[in-house]
């Protein structure tokens, strides 16, 4: 492929996410993004999230964003989530699965590969690929091929995918616009359906940033104070979600995993689980 399919068309930068279930599985955590989503099924068994906000203008690294978005769907959920990202200068994917370390891999603008061979085994794993011609494909990414840019290596990501049952829809592709992606997937999670919980979920979200401020104490600012909260609301949402579950009460599964899900992507930009 030739290296001028490269990210002039979609510089600024862009995230898809693609989740290993079907819509009707998705759709009931993706207010754990704090963002409106575009939704659409991408095959067989996953379903294809276009967020429609971009928090990285605000001086946050496109890369840092998708890695914070996957793990917010990721926690309390039985199946994977994966983040493709690319701005002006690099691509790359981060695999999150529960509240396992996130899985990144990384190429430069020329398609130069920035990782190891074993997280991309690892990716190719936690996603259900196992060995053959699809984790042979994933492998490929890593060696050098100087005809293949980085938004090329990150379609060749998607093609191994195929094996799985991953279709993406017409017009969806890394490397276009968000403003184009947009106009593809234009179903658009419903506000009313979810405003009950989300609502839920911000009261207890609340209730967890208080009690972290008094956990941290006036004494602790910064950093310091950023992990204290997202290990204080981490703490209170799991037996939130756990009980949800137990009782079968979806507004409170929702709340828990709320409240889970932004106090990891809170303590990964705090470093509080190490560096993403």
């Amino acid at each position: 492929m030739s290296t001028d399919t490269g990210s002039s068309r979609g510089a600024a930068g862009g995230v898809l996410l693609l989740c290993r279930a079907g819509p009707d599985a998705v759709a009931p955590v993706v207010p754990l993004l704090r963002e409106r989503a575009g939704i659409a099924g991408a095959g067989d068994g996953w379903t294809l999230l276009v967020p429609e906000g971009e928090p990285w203008r605000n001086g946050e690294t496109v890369e840092r964003v998708a890695t914070g978005w996957a793990f917010a769907l990721a926690v309390g959920v039985s199946w994977p989530v994966l983040a493709v990202w690319w701005d002006a200068d690099r691509s790359g994917c981060v695999l999150a699965s529960g509240f396992r370390r996130p899985v990144p891999y990384v190429w430069l603008g020329n398609g130069t590969a920035v990782g190891e061979d074993e997280a991309m085994r690892t990716l190719g794993e936690g996603l259900g690929l196992g060995a053959g011609a699809g984790a042979g494909a994933l492998l490929a990414l890593t060696r050098p091929e100087p005809s293949v840019d980085g938004i090329g290596r990150l379609r060749g990501l998607l093609a191994a995918l195929a094996g799985l049952g991953l279709r993406l829809p017409p017009g969806v592709a890394p490397g276009e616009t968000v403003e184009g992606l947009r106009e593809v997937v234009r179903e658009v999670v419903p506000e009313g359906a979810v405003r009950e919980r989300v609502e839920m979920g911000e009261g207890v979200r609340a209730a967890g940033a208080r009690a972290g401020a008094e956990a941290g104490g006036s004494g602790v600012s910064g950093g310091m104070g950023a992990r204290v909260v997202a290990w204080v609301q981490v703490g209170l949402g799991v037996p939130v979600l756990v009980w949800g579950v137990r009782r079968r009460r979806a507004g409170w599964v929702v709340a828990g995993l709320v409240l889970v899900g932004d106090g990891v992507v809170g303590g990964v930009r705090a470093g509080a689980w190490g560096r993403a």
